[in-house]
Protein backbone atom coordinates (compact mmCIF):
# COMPACT_ATOMS: atom_id res chain seq x y z
CA UNK A 1 0.00 0.00 0.00
CA UNK A 2 1.55 3.34 -0.70
CA UNK A 3 0.50 6.68 -1.01
CA UNK A 4 -1.15 8.02 -4.25
CA UNK A 5 0.65 11.40 -5.85
CA UNK A 6 -2.77 12.99 -5.85
CA UNK A 7 -3.24 12.50 -1.62
CA UNK A 8 0.81 13.65 -0.97
CA UNK A 9 -0.43 16.34 -3.29
CA UNK A 10 -3.23 16.86 -0.94
CA UNK A 11 -1.11 16.33 2.18
CA UNK A 12 1.14 19.10 1.14
CA UNK A 13 -1.20 21.58 1.06
CA UNK A 14 -2.64 21.13 4.18
CA UNK A 15 -0.57 19.01 6.58
CA UNK A 16 2.44 21.26 6.79
CA UNK A 17 2.19 23.49 9.84
CA UNK A 18 3.20 27.08 9.95
CA UNK A 19 6.15 27.16 10.67
CA UNK A 20 7.26 24.82 8.17
CA UNK A 21 5.45 26.32 5.70
CA UNK A 22 7.06 30.10 6.59
CA UNK A 23 10.78 28.08 6.92
CA UNK A 24 10.06 26.62 3.35
CA UNK A 25 7.50 27.77 1.55
CA UNK A 26 8.47 25.47 -1.96
CA UNK A 27 9.51 22.97 -0.40
CA UNK A 28 8.08 19.42 -1.02
CA UNK A 29 9.07 17.83 2.33
CA UNK A 30 5.89 16.44 3.91
CA UNK A 31 7.13 17.94 7.26
CA UNK A 32 4.42 17.38 9.78
CA UNK A 33 3.34 17.41 13.54
CA UNK A 34 4.12 14.57 15.81
CA UNK A 35 0.31 13.79 16.14
CA UNK A 36 0.51 12.84 12.81
CA UNK A 37 2.92 10.61 13.04
CA UNK A 38 1.45 9.25 16.70
CA UNK A 39 -2.32 8.58 14.87
CA UNK A 40 -0.60 6.67 11.63
CA UNK A 41 0.80 3.90 14.47
CA UNK A 42 -2.84 3.75 16.26
CA UNK A 43 -4.13 3.41 13.25
CA UNK A 44 -1.96 0.54 12.23
CA UNK A 45 -2.36 -1.10 15.49
CA UNK A 46 0.49 -2.62 17.49
CA UNK A 47 2.65 -0.34 15.63
CA UNK A 48 5.71 2.07 16.85
CA UNK A 49 7.93 4.09 14.84
CA UNK A 50 11.15 4.75 15.40
CA UNK A 51 12.34 8.02 16.57
CA UNK A 52 16.03 8.43 14.64
CA UNK A 53 18.18 9.87 16.98
CA UNK A 54 19.84 12.35 14.35
CA UNK A 55 23.08 13.03 16.15
CA UNK A 56 24.64 13.60 12.12
CA UNK A 57 24.01 14.48 9.01
CA UNK A 58 24.95 10.74 7.83
CA UNK A 59 22.18 9.35 10.16
CA UNK A 60 19.19 11.51 9.08
CA UNK A 61 20.03 10.31 5.75
CA UNK A 62 19.99 6.55 6.04
CA UNK A 63 16.91 7.17 8.28
CA UNK A 64 15.34 9.19 5.73
CA UNK A 65 15.76 6.46 2.82
CA UNK A 66 15.10 3.52 5.49
CA UNK A 67 11.51 5.16 6.14
CA UNK A 68 10.56 5.92 2.33
CA UNK A 69 11.85 2.33 1.50
CA UNK A 70 9.57 1.49 4.23
CA UNK A 71 6.55 3.45 3.32
CA UNK A 72 6.87 4.63 6.94
CA UNK A 73 5.79 7.65 8.62
CA UNK A 74 9.19 8.46 11.13
CA UNK A 75 10.23 10.89 13.05
CA UNK A 76 13.77 12.74 13.17
CA UNK A 77 14.40 14.16 16.66
CA UNK A 78 17.74 15.31 18.83
CA UNK A 79 17.69 15.50 22.33
CA UNK A 80 18.61 18.70 24.33
CA UNK A 81 21.83 17.44 25.56
CA UNK A 82 22.45 16.56 22.31
CA UNK A 83 21.41 19.52 20.09
CA UNK A 84 20.80 22.59 22.71
CA UNK A 85 22.37 25.56 23.97
CA UNK A 86 25.49 23.08 25.50
CA UNK A 87 25.33 20.50 22.16
CA UNK A 88 27.78 17.91 21.75
CA UNK A 89 26.86 17.45 18.27
CA UNK A 90 26.79 19.81 15.07
CA UNK A 91 22.91 18.86 14.35
CA UNK A 92 20.58 20.86 16.95
CA UNK A 93 17.21 21.84 17.35
CA UNK A 94 18.12 24.61 15.45
CA UNK A 95 19.08 23.37 11.95
CA UNK A 96 17.79 19.92 11.99
CA UNK A 97 14.04 21.38 10.32
CA UNK A 98 16.27 22.20 7.72
CA UNK A 99 18.49 19.11 6.81
CA UNK A 100 15.60 17.18 6.77
CA UNK A 101 14.01 19.67 4.51
CA UNK A 102 17.09 19.68 2.47
CA UNK A 103 17.31 16.38 2.23
CA UNK A 104 13.76 15.11 1.91
CA UNK A 105 13.52 17.51 -1.16
CA UNK A 106 17.07 16.04 -2.39
CA UNK A 107 15.77 12.31 -2.15
CA UNK A 108 12.45 12.23 -3.30
CA UNK A 109 11.20 11.64 0.46
CA UNK A 110 7.66 11.18 0.27
CA UNK A 111 6.80 9.74 3.53
CA UNK A 112 5.76 12.26 6.69
CA UNK A 113 8.45 13.13 8.67
CA UNK A 114 7.96 15.15 12.42
CA UNK A 115 11.07 17.25 14.07
CA UNK A 116 10.84 16.41 17.44
CA UNK A 117 12.81 17.96 20.18
CA UNK A 118 13.79 15.03 22.83
CA UNK A 119 14.28 15.29 26.31
CA UNK A 120 13.62 19.13 26.53
CA UNK A 121 15.21 18.69 30.50
CA UNK A 122 13.74 21.03 32.85
CA UNK A 123 15.44 20.65 36.70
CA UNK A 124 14.95 23.59 38.10
CA UNK A 125 13.35 27.28 38.27
CA UNK A 126 16.08 28.58 36.33
CA UNK A 127 15.35 25.76 32.92
CA UNK A 128 11.89 27.05 33.45
CA UNK A 129 12.75 31.08 33.06
CA UNK A 130 15.32 29.88 30.07
CA UNK A 131 12.34 27.51 28.13
CA UNK A 132 10.27 30.70 28.04
CA UNK A 133 12.22 32.10 25.60
CA UNK A 134 14.04 28.76 23.72
CA UNK A 135 10.66 26.52 23.12
CA UNK A 136 9.39 28.84 21.12
CA UNK A 137 12.82 29.74 18.68
CA UNK A 138 13.00 25.91 18.59
CA UNK A 139 9.62 26.33 16.73
CA UNK A 140 10.26 29.08 14.73
CA UNK A 141 13.08 27.09 13.57
CA UNK A 142 10.96 24.18 11.92
CA UNK A 143 10.67 21.97 15.47
CA UNK A 144 7.06 20.36 15.05
CA UNK A 145 7.23 18.28 18.47
CA UNK A 146 8.38 17.97 22.03
CA UNK A 147 9.28 16.31 24.76
CA UNK A 148 8.88 18.00 27.90
CA UNK A 149 10.92 16.53 30.14
CA UNK A 150 11.14 17.41 34.23
CA UNK A 151 11.38 14.25 35.16
CA UNK A 152 14.35 14.62 37.22
CA UNK A 153 12.32 16.41 39.30
CA UNK A 154 9.80 15.44 42.39
CA UNK A 155 6.24 14.72 41.51
CA UNK A 156 4.58 17.76 42.19
CA UNK A 157 7.38 20.21 40.33
CA UNK A 158 7.35 17.95 37.06
CA UNK A 159 3.97 18.00 36.77
CA UNK A 160 3.64 22.13 37.58
CA UNK A 161 6.29 22.77 35.22
CA UNK A 162 4.94 20.76 32.34
CA UNK A 163 1.79 23.20 32.99
CA UNK A 164 3.96 25.96 32.99
CA UNK A 165 5.76 25.42 29.87
CA UNK A 166 2.56 24.17 27.84
CA UNK A 167 1.35 27.60 26.79
CA UNK A 168 4.63 27.69 24.82
CA UNK A 169 4.10 25.07 22.77
CA UNK A 170 1.43 25.05 19.52
CA UNK A 171 -1.50 23.79 20.25
CA UNK A 172 -0.92 21.60 17.12
CA UNK A 173 2.76 20.49 18.01
CA UNK A 174 3.50 17.14 18.91
CA UNK A 175 3.64 16.81 22.44
CA UNK A 176 5.93 14.33 24.97
CA UNK A 177 5.76 14.10 28.94
CA UNK A 178 7.95 12.17 31.18
CA UNK A 179 7.68 10.48 34.49
CA UNK A 180 10.68 8.42 36.25
CA UNK A 181 14.10 9.52 34.96
CA UNK A 182 15.67 7.25 32.31
CA UNK A 183 18.17 5.16 34.48
CA UNK A 184 18.27 1.30 34.28
CA UNK A 185 16.32 -0.63 36.73
CA UNK A 186 16.64 1.70 39.37
CA UNK A 187 13.74 4.41 40.33
CA UNK A 188 11.37 2.60 37.97
CA UNK A 189 8.07 4.85 37.11
CA UNK A 190 4.90 3.39 38.73
CA UNK A 191 1.54 3.27 37.82
CA UNK A 192 1.01 6.18 40.25
CA UNK A 193 2.92 8.57 39.70
CA UNK A 194 1.55 8.46 35.88
CA UNK A 195 -1.61 8.49 36.29
CA UNK A 196 -1.16 11.64 38.26
CA UNK A 197 1.10 13.31 35.77
CA UNK A 198 -1.84 12.70 33.20
CA UNK A 199 -4.47 13.82 35.49
CA UNK A 200 -2.95 16.87 36.50
CA UNK A 201 -2.01 17.73 32.62
CA UNK A 202 -5.52 17.00 31.55
CA UNK A 203 -7.46 18.99 34.58
CA UNK A 204 -5.40 21.82 33.26
CA UNK A 205 -6.44 21.57 29.25
CA UNK A 206 -3.14 19.57 28.55
CA UNK A 207 -3.34 16.94 26.50
CA UNK A 208 -0.15 14.73 25.43
CA UNK A 209 0.74 12.72 22.46
CA UNK A 210 2.88 10.05 24.83
CA UNK A 211 4.56 9.60 27.94
CA UNK A 212 7.91 8.07 28.31
CA UNK A 213 8.53 6.06 31.50
CA UNK A 214 11.66 5.15 33.09
CA UNK A 215 10.64 0.80 32.19
CA UNK A 216 13.94 -0.31 33.01
CA UNK A 217 16.04 0.31 30.38
CA UNK A 218 19.36 2.75 29.99
CA UNK A 219 20.11 5.39 27.67
CA UNK A 220 23.24 4.65 25.48
CA UNK A 221 25.09 0.75 25.43
CA UNK A 222 23.03 -1.43 27.35
CA UNK A 223 25.38 -3.37 29.75
CA UNK A 224 23.13 -5.72 31.51
CA UNK A 225 20.24 -7.95 29.91
CA UNK A 226 17.76 -6.12 32.31
CA UNK A 227 16.32 -3.59 29.41
CA UNK A 228 12.89 -2.78 28.88
CA UNK A 229 10.29 -4.25 31.53
CA UNK A 230 7.29 -4.67 29.04
CA UNK A 231 4.69 -6.19 32.21
CA UNK A 232 5.51 -2.63 33.64
CA UNK A 233 4.78 -0.74 30.51
CA UNK A 234 1.43 -1.92 29.81
CA UNK A 235 0.46 -2.37 33.58
CA UNK A 236 1.26 1.61 33.52
CA UNK A 237 -0.11 2.29 30.11
CA UNK A 238 -3.51 -0.02 31.00
CA UNK A 239 -4.02 2.70 34.24
CA UNK A 240 -3.75 5.38 32.22
CA UNK A 241 -6.02 4.17 29.37
CA UNK A 242 -8.75 6.39 29.14
CA UNK A 243 -6.64 9.44 29.12
CA UNK A 244 -5.22 7.92 25.30
CA UNK A 245 -1.74 8.46 26.15
CA UNK A 246 0.39 6.82 24.02
CA UNK A 247 3.85 5.21 25.19
CA UNK A 248 7.63 6.92 23.97
CA UNK A 249 9.56 3.84 24.15
CA UNK A 250 13.34 5.73 25.56
CA UNK A 251 16.68 3.78 25.74
CA UNK A 252 15.98 1.18 22.64
CA UNK A 253 19.73 0.93 21.68
CA UNK A 254 20.79 -2.60 23.00
CA UNK A 255 17.50 -4.48 23.69
CA UNK A 256 16.57 -7.34 21.46
CA UNK A 257 14.12 -7.64 18.89
CA UNK A 258 11.73 -10.05 20.82
CA UNK A 259 11.58 -7.57 23.61
CA UNK A 260 11.15 -4.51 21.04
CA UNK A 261 8.40 -6.39 18.73
CA UNK A 262 6.48 -7.24 22.64
CA UNK A 263 6.29 -3.04 23.55
CA UNK A 264 4.82 -2.78 20.26
CA UNK A 265 2.08 -5.65 20.35
CA UNK A 266 1.37 -5.08 24.12
CA UNK A 267 1.39 -1.77 24.91
CA UNK A 268 0.24 1.41 23.54
CA UNK A 269 3.02 2.57 22.27
CA UNK A 270 3.98 4.22 19.27
CA UNK A 271 7.14 5.79 19.43
CA UNK A 272 10.81 4.39 19.86
CA UNK A 273 13.81 6.36 20.54
CA UNK A 274 17.19 5.23 18.93
CA UNK A 275 20.19 7.03 19.30
CA UNK A 276 23.73 5.12 20.44
CA UNK A 277 22.85 2.34 18.18
CA UNK A 278 22.36 4.58 14.69
CA UNK A 279 25.83 6.43 15.78
CA UNK A 280 27.49 3.09 16.17
CA UNK A 281 26.30 1.60 13.09
CA UNK A 282 26.88 4.91 10.59
CA UNK A 283 31.14 4.93 11.91
CA UNK A 284 31.03 1.38 10.85
CA UNK A 285 31.38 -0.54 14.31
CA UNK A 286 30.48 -4.07 14.84
CA UNK A 287 27.05 -4.38 16.21
CA UNK A 288 24.84 -7.17 16.96
CA UNK A 289 21.59 -7.92 15.73
CA UNK A 290 20.07 -4.96 17.92
CA UNK A 291 22.75 -2.53 17.48
CA UNK A 292 24.27 -2.85 20.20
CA UNK A 293 27.97 -2.12 19.65
CA UNK A 294 30.26 -5.26 20.16
CA UNK A 295 33.62 -4.84 22.14
CA UNK A 296 36.72 -6.95 22.81
CA UNK A 297 38.24 -8.13 26.02
CA UNK A 298 40.29 -4.64 26.75
CA UNK A 299 36.44 -3.15 25.90
CA UNK A 300 37.38 -1.76 22.83
CA UNK A 301 35.11 -1.13 20.20
CA UNK A 302 35.70 -3.32 16.61
CA UNK A 303 35.81 -1.55 13.62
CA UNK A 304 34.84 -3.61 10.75
CA UNK A 305 37.35 -2.98 7.87
CA UNK A 306 35.81 -0.73 4.81
CA UNK A 307 32.39 0.19 6.35
CA UNK A 308 31.36 3.45 7.71
CA UNK A 309 34.71 5.90 8.25
CA UNK A 310 37.81 5.33 6.78
CA UNK A 311 40.34 3.39 8.90
CA UNK A 312 42.55 6.34 9.07
CA UNK A 313 39.36 8.42 10.36
CA UNK A 314 38.63 5.88 12.96
CA UNK A 315 42.30 5.64 13.76
CA UNK A 316 42.07 9.59 14.44
CA UNK A 317 38.87 9.22 16.40
CA UNK A 318 40.03 6.70 19.00
CA UNK A 319 42.99 8.66 19.68
CA UNK A 320 40.93 11.69 20.43
CA UNK A 321 38.95 10.04 22.48
CA UNK A 322 42.13 8.24 24.60
CA UNK A 323 43.92 12.00 24.40
CA UNK A 324 40.69 13.29 26.13
CA UNK A 325 39.92 10.81 28.42
CA UNK A 326 36.35 9.75 26.57
CA UNK A 327 35.40 6.09 27.78
CA UNK A 328 33.67 3.91 25.28
CA UNK A 329 29.87 5.06 26.80
CA UNK A 330 30.89 8.80 26.06
CA UNK A 331 32.46 8.17 22.49
CA UNK A 332 29.00 10.06 21.81
CA UNK A 333 31.22 13.08 22.88
CA UNK A 334 32.82 12.15 19.24
CA UNK A 335 30.05 13.59 17.47
CA UNK A 336 30.90 17.36 16.98
CA UNK A 337 34.72 17.83 16.80
CA UNK A 338 34.29 14.75 14.19
CA UNK A 339 30.85 16.16 11.93
CA UNK A 340 33.02 18.00 9.49
CA UNK A 341 35.55 15.47 8.87
CA UNK A 342 32.83 13.60 8.18
CA UNK A 343 31.16 15.91 6.02
CA UNK A 344 34.50 16.02 3.77
CA UNK A 345 35.10 12.58 3.31
CA UNK A 346 34.20 11.19 -0.04
CA UNK A 347 30.80 10.87 -1.35
CA UNK A 348 31.60 6.88 -1.58
CA UNK A 349 32.31 6.75 2.07
CA UNK A 350 29.55 8.74 3.28
CA UNK A 351 27.39 6.94 0.98
CA UNK A 352 27.97 3.44 2.78
CA UNK A 353 27.65 5.56 6.39
CA UNK A 354 24.17 6.29 5.18
CA UNK A 355 23.48 2.88 3.61
CA UNK A 356 24.57 1.31 6.80
CA UNK A 357 21.97 3.45 8.88
CA UNK A 358 19.20 2.95 6.21
CA UNK A 359 19.57 -0.98 6.78
CA UNK A 360 19.27 -1.10 10.37
CA UNK A 361 16.36 1.03 10.33
CA UNK A 362 14.74 -0.22 7.63
CA UNK A 363 15.06 -3.50 9.29
CA UNK A 364 13.49 -2.17 12.59
CA UNK A 365 10.57 -0.15 10.95
CA UNK A 366 9.62 -3.33 8.90
CA UNK A 367 10.58 -6.21 10.91
CA UNK A 368 10.17 -4.90 14.66
CA UNK A 369 8.09 -2.37 14.80
CA UNK A 370 5.54 -3.22 12.77
CA UNK A 371 5.58 0.23 11.20
CA UNK A 372 5.49 -0.94 7.40
CA UNK A 373 3.31 1.40 5.21
CA UNK A 374 2.10 3.84 7.73
CA UNK A 375 2.86 6.53 5.50
CA UNK A 376 -0.23 6.39 3.63
CA UNK A 377 -2.28 6.32 7.18
CA UNK A 378 -0.36 9.37 8.35
CA UNK A 379 -1.31 10.94 5.27
CA UNK A 380 -5.04 10.19 5.46
CA UNK A 381 -5.26 11.76 8.66
CA UNK A 382 -4.51 14.99 7.48
CA UNK A 383 -6.39 14.61 4.33
CA UNK A 384 -9.48 13.34 6.92
CA UNK A 385 -8.51 16.47 9.11
CA UNK A 386 -8.24 18.93 6.63
CA UNK A 387 -5.18 20.18 8.25
CA UNK A 388 -1.75 20.48 10.01
CA UNK A 389 -3.78 20.59 13.36
CA UNK A 390 -5.24 16.93 14.33
CA UNK A 391 -6.35 18.00 17.86
CA UNK A 392 -6.18 16.30 21.02
CA UNK A 393 -7.18 12.91 21.09
CA UNK A 394 -9.35 13.31 24.04
CA UNK A 395 -10.67 15.93 26.28
CA UNK A 396 -10.54 17.03 29.75
CA UNK A 397 -11.70 14.60 32.06
CA UNK A 398 -10.17 15.96 35.13
CA UNK A 399 -11.92 18.86 37.40
CA UNK A 400 -9.08 21.69 37.75
CA UNK A 401 -10.45 22.41 40.87
CA UNK A 402 -8.85 19.59 42.48
CA UNK A 403 -5.83 20.16 40.66
CA UNK A 404 -4.21 23.45 42.25
CA UNK A 405 -0.69 23.67 43.02
CA UNK A 406 -1.52 23.66 46.89
CA UNK A 407 -3.56 20.38 45.93
CA UNK A 408 -1.08 19.22 44.10
CA UNK A 409 1.55 18.77 46.11
CA UNK A 410 -0.49 17.65 48.67
CA UNK A 411 -1.12 14.69 46.34
CA UNK A 412 2.63 14.37 45.58
CA UNK A 413 3.39 13.81 49.05
CA UNK A 414 1.36 10.65 48.74
CA UNK A 415 3.05 8.91 46.37
CA UNK A 416 5.98 6.45 47.05
CA UNK A 417 7.71 6.40 43.51
CA UNK A 418 11.86 6.33 43.75
CA UNK A 419 14.20 8.71 42.20
CA UNK A 420 17.15 6.52 41.93
CA UNK A 421 20.65 7.05 42.18
CA UNK A 422 21.95 10.22 40.81
CA UNK A 423 24.10 11.25 38.43
CA UNK A 424 23.51 12.56 34.82
CA UNK A 425 20.75 10.79 32.47
CA UNK A 426 20.46 13.76 30.25
CA UNK A 427 20.02 11.46 26.63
Amino acid sequence: MTAYAPDFEKALAVGRPPNIVKLFPHSKALIVSGKVIDRAMIAKGKAMTIAANGRSAVVIRGALQAAQRANAAIIIEIAKSEGGSGAYCAVNFWNMASLVDQMCNELGITVPVAIHADHYGIKGDKDVKAARTEIPSMFEAGITSIAIDASHLPDDQNLLANIELAPFVPSWAGLETEVGEIKGKEGLSTPAEALFLIQGLNAHGIFPDWIALNNGTTHGIEASDAGIQVELTAEIHKKIEKYRVSGAQHGTSGNNSDRLRAIAARTHTTKANVATALQMISWGLEVNDYGNAIMDAEKNFNKVRDAGVTEELWAEMVAYATGKGIKAGDYKKLNLPFENKIAGQSAQVRERMAQRVADFVHGMLVDVFNARDTAPLAIDAIIKAGSYDLGPKTGRIEDPAEWTPEKIRTRAAGLAGSRGPGGNFDD
